[in-house]
């Protein structure tokens, strides 16, 4: 029997993910990336494959917010961040993509914020 690290299985359900969903110019795909320390969001257009905006725990943190954390509430917070920018930039629809995490916890709490902050998925 072979022993399937965390890291590897993530991996693996990302693929997956990635093979049916895909981002556009007016849909793009909000991809959520969580480490031990930070939150990271972002919108990708795939076509180009550019980054539309992006927001984290770490930029929260630098632009003053001490709440920031990599917490359920740290997600929130990014979540309603990066709904901000993207009505900045007129994006109202997402595809909301978990990159292979568990929709769970900090993850479904950046989803949430978004959903609060105005964003549709």
């Amino acid at each position: 029997m072979t022993v399937v690290s965390k890291e590897t299985a993530r991996r693996k359900r990302k693929v997956r993910i990635r093979k049916k969903i895909s981002g556009t110019a007016e849909r793009p795909r909000l991809v959520v990336f969580r480490s031990n320390l930070h939150i990271y969001a972002q919108l990708v257009d795939d076509g180009p494959g550019r980054t539309l905006v992006a927001a984290s725990t770490l930029t929260l943190r630098r632009n003053g917010v001490e709440d920031a954390r990599c917490t359920r509430a740290g997600g929130e917070l990014v979540g309603r961040e990066i709904a901000r920018l993207a009505g900045e930039k007129s994006i109202a629809r997402v595809i909301f993509d978990r990159n292979g995490y568990l929709y769970h916890g900090r993850i479904k709490a950046v989803a949430d914020g978004a959903r609060a902050a105005g964003l549709e998925f």
